[in-house]
């Protein structure tokens, strides 16, 4: 999409089977009414691809399903550069090994980019299907809104860089 842009956002799910779907959605709303300049990619969350997608980045936003016995459509936030993401959120996975296991091998290479932020959203239902379940469907919004602000937040503490930088 854009070359080198600031912001990647990826997305991580199969949109054929149900709420394992939901990164995927997020990824399209934020695709569609975003106005940054960022780069949007989908992934079906194999590790291996994974670590090539973040490696370079400066800041990465990483949405996907997680299966963790919480309530469906719950919310979960990660910092990965400070903290290390559980693997039982992300267990439930298909993948050769999972969104959290990608990160810490790819911390351990010393390819995490500069900002990491994974956010999760429990799942209910992961059989085939293209919808989403209604309490999933409603974290989607809200997931958007959250990273709206995190934005935001990016874009002011950019933006009093630059005036100190001038001073």
């Amino acid at each position: 999409m854009n070359q080198n842009p600031e912001i990647t956002f990826i997305g991580v799910g199969n949109r054929f089977r149900s709420d394992d779907a939901v990164g995927l959605q997020v990824l399209d709303i934020l695709s569609s009414g975003c106005s940054i300049r960022a780069e949007y990619l989908e992934a079906w969350g194999e590790g291996a691809t994974l670590i090539d997608m973040i490696e370079g980045k400066n800041i990465v936003f990483i949405f996907d399903a997680v299966s963790s016995d919480s309530e469906p459509g719950t919310i979960f936030r990660f910092d990965a550069i400070s903290e290390k993401i559980p693997t039982k959120f992300f267990n439930y996975s298909t993948h050769a090994f999972s969104l959290a296991e990608a990160i810490e091998l790819a911390r351990v290479l010393g390819k995490l980019p500069s900002s990491l932020i994974v956010y999760g959203v429990e799942g209910a239902v992961f059989e085939a299907g293209s919808l989403l379940s209604s309490r999933v469907a409603k974290a989607v919004s809200k997931v958007v809104k959250r990273v709206s602000v995190e934005l935001a937040d990016l874009d002011k503490t950019k933006y009093e860089l630059e005036e100190d930088s001038h001073a």
